[in-house]
């Protein structure tokens, strides 16, 4: 018998990816996509008839609990959010609905359906906000910045509470900064890259941003699932820091992106204030040490082949968009 996995937030960077990877390893998959009037469907595109998509909503309580009934999962990772912290500051009280009450709706509904299933929580290292100290490891007090890392520091902890309330295998992962080709345009990582190949195409000659000095533990999302699985695989249940432990500024992230094109980014790049938040974080670099050792876990793809990858794929996407016009 195939091994089953329940993803929330399937549709995401992350869902996408471990679905892929899930399904590389012989499971069974299904995931929750929210009914909506313009289902966000493309990330999963290229595996949509290799998976079963159930209607389903962290908001909703009883549809949680009627999908673990009806398909059993053996594992159950939780990567739906509200996760733009930007737009937290907008709707702080409906980040608070999906990204920490939500955890415990999804928690309970295992806890009462499947109790025997292993739980995976997506934390954040947003958690860490005004860090305590560099680098942040998995004993590092948190200190959350915004309403995006308030609600994720419940999460994280509700998730701890119910492995020791009901002795559940539930874990969180404390994923840093981690982003690919298929990161959402409002990201930073992915601002730069689609911008700096619309620079280059000669479609857009400008670029807004804000602080340039935010210093940022950036990885690869395919490398990242890899490790939530690996989390659920050992025989206690415990949290993990999942890093680089390499520290990169948005600077040197414009400065590599517009010169893998053969651009000056100081050319384009404008300051806007819009862009500021009202409380930044700063020194987020994370120490994976604990997962190297009991997990065997290694980043594959480094900070340069990243923001590469990103700008190819931009590259060759708006390309092709261009052709037909």
């Amino acid at each position: 018998m195939a091994k089953k996995a329940f993803i929330t937030g399937i549709t995401g960077q992350d869902g996408s990816y471990l679905a892929e990877f899930l399904l590389e390893q012989g499971y069974e998959v299904i995931g929750m996509v929210r009914r909506s009037s313009m289902p966000n469907l493309g990330r999963i595109g290229n595996i949509m008839d290799r998976i079963t998509l159930v209607n389903g909503d962290l908001l909703d309580q009883v549809s949680l609990i009627h999908i673990l009934r009806e398909h059993q999962p053996d594992e159950v990772y939780n990567l739906a959010a509200q996760s733009f912290v930007p737009t937290s500051w907008d709707q702080p009280v409906l980040t608070a609905e999906f990204t920490a009450v939500g955890v415990t709706r999804v928690l309970d509904a295992v806890r009462i359906a499947i109790p025997d299933a292993r739980f995976y929580q997506a934390s954040s290292s947003e958690m860490f906000g005004k860090v305590q100290e560099v680098p942040q490891k998995e004993t590092t007090p948190f200190y959350p910045r915004s309403p995006y890392g308030v609600a994720k520091v419940y999460g994280h902890w509700i998730t701890v509470n119910y492995r020791e309330s009901y002795d559940l295998f539930a874990v969180s992962g404390i994923l840093f900064n981690h982003e690919s080709p298929r990161r959402g345009l409002e990201f930073v990582t992915r601002k730069v890259s689609y911008n700096a190949a619309r620079i280059k195409l000669g479609l857009a000659d400008r670029l807004p941003m804000g602080s340039l000095d935010s210093l940022r533990d950036w990885g690869f999302a395919g490398d990242y699932v890899r490790a939530m699985w690996l989390m659920l695989q050992q025989d206690t249940p415990e949290d993990y820091v999942i890093a680089t432990g390499e520290q990169h500024s948005v600077r040197e992230l414009l400065d590599h992106a517009f010169a893998y094109l053969g651009l000056n980014y100081q050319d384009y790049v404008e300051i806007d204030p819009r862009f500021l938040r009202p409380a930044d974080v700063y020194e987020l670099v994370g120490d994976a040490s604990k997962a190297r050792a009991k997990l065997g876990w290694e980043p594959t793809v480094n900070f340069q082949q990243l923001v590469e990858m990103m700008v190819d794929h931009d590259l060759r996407t708006l390309q092709e968009q261009t052709k037909g016009r």
